[in-house]
């Protein structure tokens, strides 16, 4: 195991009804004068937005509204945001939704209180010194944004898809009750653990030896989404489900089954391309890519896979040929997608072999590398994009 430090201080309020007590905790991390952050219609129409304003009105705290925000969020709002909260004197942001709506209120937060492009902490140009604090109330179990250092976003010049992260943005609360999520449509709530597994995914596939402690975390998260997620997609409303699998994506992200071990993220990087062009659901891009990735680096470390395969799986070991139980995870692993509702080749997403150059040139590695697991080059990414197709 690696050494490590791990920090992780936001504060969850987990169970029924707990939205209504927003203001009290806003108020409680300091807030007084708050942008309410979220995305389209749901929020409104489920009457959540409105118990959210009248749970701040009963703390005296202020509050400015911005909606908008859309999966894949894009950096137009996110400015927008920022000159709002500087022209309002905002202190506080409160994300009303998934995921997208988290990512873009803490691109806000650093944007809010800093002089040049809040995009510069996107490429590499700055690094995250200063934020307004973000807290969030969760609708969409999938990215794990509520209680992550990190955020995703979609510059809107060349639909450049990157990411950032500090311990500065991870939100200082989060509400999740698991009845917001029970109205999801069955294809968000298949996304939404498709992205959750990738989450574990990126951390479980590690050069790091001796980690049995955040293995044996990771495969249980694992577990955990592949057997709710079923019945949550059988029953909407089956709360217990629901609740496991919003637990399961908070602590899927937020790097609790990562600590002391190398991570990968390859897989994550070239989704970010494929989402950006294509402006596809980010799980059902995983679901893509994921298993094509597997397929490419597998012989890096086939025990690993076997492992993978026989404890998440349920695959008999062949010792003879650890290759064959490898494999076989990846078909089980392709079988549960396409059980959830999930697409497994590019054409099911409406992508195009052709586009694959175009892709590279958006990945834009140049003489570097990505991913740790197995340091992948360029002529590597065409290689696992065309085993996508």
């Amino acid at each position: 195991m690696n050494n490590f430090n791990f920090y992780s201080p936001t504060y969850f309020v987990f169970g029924k009804e707990k939205e209504n007590e927003a203001g009290k905790y806003v108020k409680k991390f300091g807030g007084k004068n708050v942008l309410i952050h979220y995305g389209g219609g749901s929020v409104i129409k489920s009457g959540l937005l409105d118990s959210v304003k009248k749970s701040l009105s009963a703390e005296g705290i202020s509050f400015t509204e911005l909606g908008g925000v859309v999966p894949n969020p894009r950096s137009g709002l996110v400015y927008t945001g920022i000159e709002i909260c500087k022209k309002e004197n905002i202190d506080f942001i409160l994300a009303v939704g998934g995921g997208s709506v988290i990512d873009s209120a803490k691109a806000i937060a650093i944007g809010a209180v800093y002089e040049g492009d809040f995009w510069d902490f996107y490429s590499g140009k700055a690094i995250i010194k200063n934020a307004v604090p973000v807290a969030t109330i969760l609708t969409l179990t999938a990215a794990g944004s509520e209680g992550s250092s990190s955020s995703v976003i979609t510059h809107e010049n060349g639909m450049v898809k990157r990411g950032t992260g500090s311990d500065l943005i991870r939100p200082v609360f989060s509400i999740l009750n698991p009845e917001l999520t029970c109205s999801l449509p069955a294809y968000q709530t298949a996304c939404g653990a498709t992205d959750m597994l990738a989450h574990v995914m990126e951390r479980y596939f590690t050069n790091t030896k001796d980690v049995e402690i955040t293995d044996r975390i990771a495969e249980g998260i694992m577990l955990t989404i592949i057997n709710e997620t079923p019945k949550a997609l059988a029953n909407p409303n089956d709360y217990e489900a629901r609740a496991n699998l919003m637990w399961a994506g908070m602590v899927a992200h937020n790097d609790i089954c990562g600590v002391g071990r190398e991570q990968d993220w390859a897989t994550h990087q070239m989704e970010h391309e494929l989402s950006g062009l294509y402006d596809v659901a980010h799980g059902a891009g995983l679901a893509v890519m994921f298993p094509a990735w597997m397929k490419y680096v597998m012989h890096h470390d086939v025990m690993r896979f076997a492992q993978f395969a026989v404890r998440i799986w349920g695959v008999e070991m062949d010792f003879q040929n650890p290759e064959n139980t490898a494999l076989k995870g990846i078909e089980r692993y392709e079988q549960f997608l396409t059980s959830i509702g999930m697409p497994i080749r590019f054409s099911e997403l409406g992508a195009k072999a052709e586009d694959i150059p175009e892709l590279l040139k958006v990945l834009n590695l140049g003489e570097r590398t990505m991913g740790f697991f197995v340091k992948l080059t360029v002529e590597d990414a065409r290689k696992i994009y065309e085993l996508a197709v």
